[in-house]
């Protein structure tokens, strides 16, 4: 990939810095874009930055561009325009703002949750989402072949008992590349959406009390799922793979999932893992059976 330039928004931690790092890897220019800063924070009070990913994209062997953005804001985001477009324009755009999880509530009924943590959430993962490709999308169309890549979570519309809020957007992000995919298929462009797993991110591994080092140890009787978790490079590996694809319009509006990316490519995870967290949560959650009493290593 070298001499592409990639975006990625919301490229702070999680999949957005595993995509962005893994585009490096294949030796992209990357902007990493994002709130949290080493000067600033966001309001997530978390310790990684784009600084971070932007080194980290760097040593993997592109070129990490550090660029701060809030995508609420209108004039941050034509700001990131301008500096993207003094490098000619955008071959792969990743849209991975989010920034709802502390707004989420999964156990009240939806008339008993807090309004406006609801309407933040949803302004939170959806108006950025719209913002960012607003006045984004016509940089992409300048380089053939543009690739839009909307991040989401689940690879349909099922409800699978998530907080109406949430569920909203993760379908309107899946939305959002259906309805993509039409309007940049004339232009030579795709876009498609993409999903993890039960993903083991900087947050989640906190919220556990454990490490990357230490992730099983968190595997429990309450929670024994977490042994088909995935780190978040499982997918950055997998849409790094699906950028260097010369045939990659043929998944155009489709939302592949990091095990769907690999039966397709073949990627693995860090410690040569392939979790199949589609395959385990279709034979064992829906299929009623009890995760406690199964062996989960034929689902990795």
């Amino acid at each position: 990939m070298r001499g592409r330039i990639a975006v990625v928004t919301g490229a702070t931690r999680g999949c957005g810095r595993a995509i962005a790092v893994e585009l490096g890897r294949a030796g992209a220019t990357v902007f990493a874009t994002g709130r949290s800063t080493r000067g600033r924070r966001s309001e997530l009070d978390r310790p990684e930055t784009i600084e971070g990913t932007a080194e980290l994209v760097s040593q993997a062997g592109g070129r990490g561009v550090p660029v701060r953005c809030d995508f609420t804001s209108v004039a941050d985001v034509d700001a990131l325009a301008e500096r993207v477009a003094s490098e000619g324009g955008i071959d792969i755009l990743v849209d991975d703002v989010w920034g709802g999880d502390r707004y989420a509530d999964h156990s009240s009924p939806f008339w008993e949750a807090d309004l406006d943590d609801a309407l933040t959430l949803v302004r939170n993962g959806l108006d950025t989402h719209l913002i960012a490709l607003h006045r984004l999308l016509p940089l992409l169309l300048r380089r053939p072949g543009g690739l839009l890549v909307e991040v989401t979570d689940n690879d349909d519309d099922t409800n699978v008992g998530a907080a109406l809020p949430y569920y909203l957007v993760k379908c309107g992000v899946r939305a959002i590349a259906r309805s993509m995919a039409d309007a940049l298929a004339p232009h030579g462009g795709t876009a498609l959406a993409v999903t993890p797993g039960f993903l083991r991110s900087e947050a989640m591994l906190a919220s556990f009390g454990v490490t990357e080092a230490t992730w099983s140890e968190a595997v429990t009787d309450e929670r024994p799922e977490f042994a088909v978790s995935e780190t978040p490079t499982y997918l950055g590996r997998g849409v790094a793979a699906l950028a260097a694809d010369p045939e990659v319009g043929r998944f155009a509006g489709r939302t592949l999932a990091s095990w769907t990316l690999m039966h397709t490519y073949g990627v693995t995870d860090v410690d040569g893992s392939r979790p199949d967290w589609g395959r385990y949560f279709t034979e064992v959650f829906l299929a009623g059976r009890d995760p406690r009493t199964l062996d989960a290593a034929p689902y990795r």
